[in-house]
C-alpha cells in the first residue's frame, strides 16, 4: 500500500470518474474507455475493498469544458464535500474538467476533506505542497492542450479553405457529387419540401408560421445526417423552428 494512503482513506469510498468529450469518441475510441474502467482494478490493488469502489460513468460523451449537464461530476463534488470519499480516480486531469476553475475547485474541496487524487501517473495529496504543484500543472496543461488542439484544427481548416478544398456538411437540399461539387439533392422529395418551405415563407412571412403549416398538415421535413457512421443518411421528421430558420438564413438556398 502506498504511504500516502491511510486507513482513514480506505474506510471511505474510492470513486472512479469516467468522461469522454463526445458520443463519437465513446463509440470509436473504446480503448480509452476500457483504460478508464480499469482504474477500478487499480483501486482494488491499492487496498480498497471492492464494495467501497464506485464507478461514475454517466458523463461519458459529455464535454469537460463546462459542468452543465454533467450529473456525475456534481455527484462526485457533493460526495467529496461531505467527506464520504477517500480518493477520486481518473485517467488524467482532463477527465475531471477542461476548465481550470472547476479543476481547482475540486482540488480545494479534496484538500479540505483529506481526499486523495489518483491518475495513471501517481497518487497525490492536495494538502502536500509538491503534490498540489503537480496537480495544478496538470490542470494548466489540460487547458493548454485544449487551446492547442483548437488552434491546430482551425489552422488545418484555414489551410484547406485557401486551397479551395474545405468541405463542410452541406445544408439540407444539397449534396456533394463525385467530383466534390455542391449540387441539388437527387431526392425529388427533399427538393419539393425545401421549395414548399420557401413558397410558404413568401406567403406567410414568418418562420414560425411556416413551421406551423408543416406541423398542422403533418408534412415531414427532410434532413441528411453527416456524422461518422451515418454519412448522408436521409431522415424525415417533424419540422421545428430552428431547422426552418436555418433553412431561410442560409445563402446557399438562393437557388430555391
Amino acid at each position: 500500500m502506498n504511504n500516502k494512503i491511510s486507513s482513514t482513506h480506505l474506510e471511505r469510498r474510492a470513486v472512479v470518474y469516467l468522461r469522454q468529450s463526445t458520443p463519437t469518441q465513446v463509440e470509436f475510441n473504446r480503448e480509452s474507455t476500457e483504460r478508464q474502467y480499469a482504474l477500478a482494478d487499480r483501486a482494488l490493488t491499492l487496498g480498497w475493498d471492492k464494495s467501497q469502489i464506485e464507478v461514475l460513468d454517466s458523463d461519458l460523451g459529455k464535454s469537460g469544458q463546462t459542468t452543465t449537464g454533467r450529473e456525475d461530476f456534481h455527484r462526485l463534488m457533493a460526495a467529496v464535500g461531505l467527506g464520504e470519499v477517500g480518493a477520486v480516480l481518473a485517467l488524467e486531469a482532463s477527465r475531471f474538467s477542461r476548465s481550470q476553475a472547476d479543476w481547482h475547485k475540486l482540488l480545494d474541496i479534496c484538500a479540505l476533506t483529506d481526499t486523495l487524487v489518483i491518475d495513471h501517473d501517481g497518487i497525490y495529496d492536495p494538502n502536500d505542497f509538491n503534490d498540489r504543484v503537480i496537480l495544478g500543472f496538470k490542470g494548466t496543461w489540460s487547458h493548454t492542450e485544449l487551446h492547442g488542439m483548437r488552434l491546430r484544427l482551425q489552422g488545418a481548416k484555414l489551410n484547406k479553405a485557401k486551397k479551395g478544398e474545405l468541405r463542410c456538411s452541406p445544408p439540407t437540399g444539397y449534396v456533394y457529387d463525385p467530383e466534390g461539387k455542391l449540387v441539388l439533392d437527387p431526392d425529388e422529395g427533399v427538393v419539393a419540401a425545401i421549395q414548399l418551405a420557401f413558397q410558404k415563407f413568401r406567403e406567410l412571412r414568418t418562420a414560425f408560421k411556416v413551421m406551423r403549416y408543416f406541423c398542422v398538415n403533418q408534412i415531414p421535413f427532410p434532413r441528411r445526417r453527416w456524422r461518422p457512421g451515418d454519412i448522408g443518411t436521409l431522415h424525415w421528421g417533424p419540422a421545428n423552428l430552428s431547422r426552418i430558420t436555418a433553412l431561410l438564413h442560409n445563402p446557399t438556398h438562393l437557388l430555391f
